[in-house]
């Protein structure tokens, strides 16, 4: 199964040959700063699977967690596209609203809930204060 998407002026697209290992929703402070909301949507590819064209500005950031976060997004439009932590260097998190269909995206988790916005309910999907396995605060 192959999955597309791009940036809102289309400069830069990707192509993931794959099912994501994962898809989840954060809320940690950055997350909401860089998507200029309340949350980020992402799914987690394997890097191997994924191949980008066209070159992304990246800003190196710093997680609640400590870690590095390299944040990739388009320099043309400004729209984010995916992260890359060092703490899962095999891996990247892909903004899900950047894919071309995203009707097969459903988070399985809520991720860092503790500076969630206060009008947050994660239904039935689980939700956790800070990263499962992570130090916390």
């Amino acid at each position: 199964m192959a999955m597309t998407g791009r940036c809102l002026c289309g400069a830069i697209s990707y192509r993931i040959e794959g099912e994501p290992a994962m898809a989840l929703a954060c809320h940690c402070k950055n997350c909401q700063r860089q998507a200029g909301t309340a949350l980020s949507t992402i799914i987690g590819v394997p890097a191997a699977m994924v191949a980008v064209e066209g070159t992304p500005r990246m800003f190196l950031d710093k997680g609640d967690s400590g870690g590095d976060v390299e944040r990739h997004f388009c320099s043309t439009c400004g729209s984010p596209l995916y992260s890359r932590v060092a703490a899962a260097a095999d891996m990247i998190f892909i903004k899900a609203g950047t894919l071309d269909d995203t009707s097969g995206f459903a988070p399985q988790m809520h991720v860092w809930t503790q500076s969630a916005q206060d009008w947050f309910d994660p239904g039935d999907v689980p939700a956790f204060a800070t990263l499962p396995g992570a130090p916390g605060p």
